[in-house]
C-alpha cells in the first residue's frame, strides 16, 4: 500500500504546481491514494469550491484542512457536499463537515484523519483525547493515517509517540517548512514533523517578502499577499504500508528550482 502526501498548497501558484507535477509524481510513484493539504489553496488562506475541485482534478483523492479552514466563508456552503474534503476532527461537535474519511482500497479500508494542535493555535478540543475517541471507531481499518496540523514541533512529536503502534502514520502540516526527520517509530508508525508547502519558492512561507519584513520592521499590521509571481515548489512524502498496519518506508519529496524532479 503506497500513499503520496502533498504538503500545504498555497495560492494559485501552489495549485499550478499541483496541476503540473502531481500527475507526474503519481506516474512515478504509483500510489494507491494521494492526500493533499489544501487549507491555504485560495489566496493563501482557506479553500473555495473551485480550488477543491481543481485539486481533485489534479489527482488528489483526499483534501485535508487546518486552522485556516473557515477563512473563506463559502466553505460553509459546500463542505457537507464534499465527500473528499475533511477538516480537523477536534473542532466542536456541531461543526459542519467531517473530520475523517474511509477509503476502500482493493477491498481493504484506509482511514484518513485530520486533527489540529493547540500550542500557539486556537484552543480546539484536545487532539490527544479526540484521537482516542476516533480510534475506538476504527477497528475495521487496515491502515490509519493522520494529518496533524500543528505549530509546535514538541506537540507533533509527542502526538506521534502517543499514537505509535495504533495508527499507520502521522504526517505534520502547517509550518510550510519541510523537516528532515522522516522516520518509523518503535511500534511501526511512520512519522514526519512537517511535510512542507506547495507554492511560491521564494518569499516567506509563501508570502511576499516585503509584506513580512514590514511587519517585523514596523511592528504594525501588514497585509500578507501570496507571492504568486515567483518560482514554485512542491513538498511532501511517499509512504509504503505493510499488511499489518505499519509503515515500511517513508521518504521525502522535494521539487524546487534547486531540486528539480526527473520523471
Amino acid at each position: 500500500m503506497r500513499i503520496l502526501f502533498i504538503g500545504d498548497v498555497v495560492g494559485n501558484l501552489g495549485q499550478q504546481m499541483l496541476d503540473d507535477y502531481l500527475p507526474r509524481l503519481k506516474k512515478h510513484y504509483k500510489p494507491q491514494v494521494t492526500i493533499v493539504n489544501g487549507e491555504n489553496a485560495a489566496d493563501g488562506k482557506g479553500i473555495t469550491e473551485v480550488a477543491y475541485k481543481r485539486m481533485l482534478n489534479a489527482g488528489a483523492d483526499v483534501i485535508t484542512l487546518g486552522n485556516h479552514a473557515w477563512d473563506k466563508h463559502e466553505l460553509l456552503d459546500f463542505i457537507d457536499h464534499a465527500p473528499k474534503l475533511i477538516r480537523p476532527a477536534n473542532f466542536p461537535g456541531n461543526t459542519p463537515g467531517q473530520g475523517y474519511v474511509n477509503i476502500n482500497v482493493n477491498g481493504k479500508q484506509l482511514t484518513v484523519i485530520n486533527l489540529q494542535g493547540r500550542v500557539f493555535l486556537n484552543a480546539l478540543d484536545d487532539p490527544f483525547t479526540k484521537v482516542d475517541e476516533l480510534l475506538s471507531h476504527c477497528s475495521a481499518s487496515n491502515w490509519i493515517i493522520i494529518d496533524f496540523h500543528a505549530e509546535a514541533t514538541s506537540e507533533k512529536e509527542a502526538f506521534g509517540y502517543y499514537v505509535d503502534g495504533r495508527v499507520t502514520a502521522v504526517i505534520g502540516t502547517h509550518t510550510h517548512v519541510q523537516t528532515n526527520d522522516a522516520r518509523i517509530l518503535s511500534q511501526g508508525t511512520g512519522y514526519l514533523t512537517d511535510a512542507g508547502m506547495t507554492g511560491p519558492y521564494n518569499g516567506v512561507l509563501g508570502v511576499k517578502t516585503e509584506n513580512v519584513l514590514s511587519r517585523f520592521l514596523t511592528q504594525r499590521p501588514s497585509r500578507f499577499n501570496v507571492a504568486e509571481d515567483d518560482q514554485g515548489q512542491l513538498n511532501g512524502c511517499v509512504l509504503d504500508f505493510d499488511n499489518n498496519g505499519h509503515t515500511r518506508a517513508i521518504n521525502l519529496i522535494k521539487v524546487t528550482p534547486d531540486h528539480p524532479f526527473f520523471d
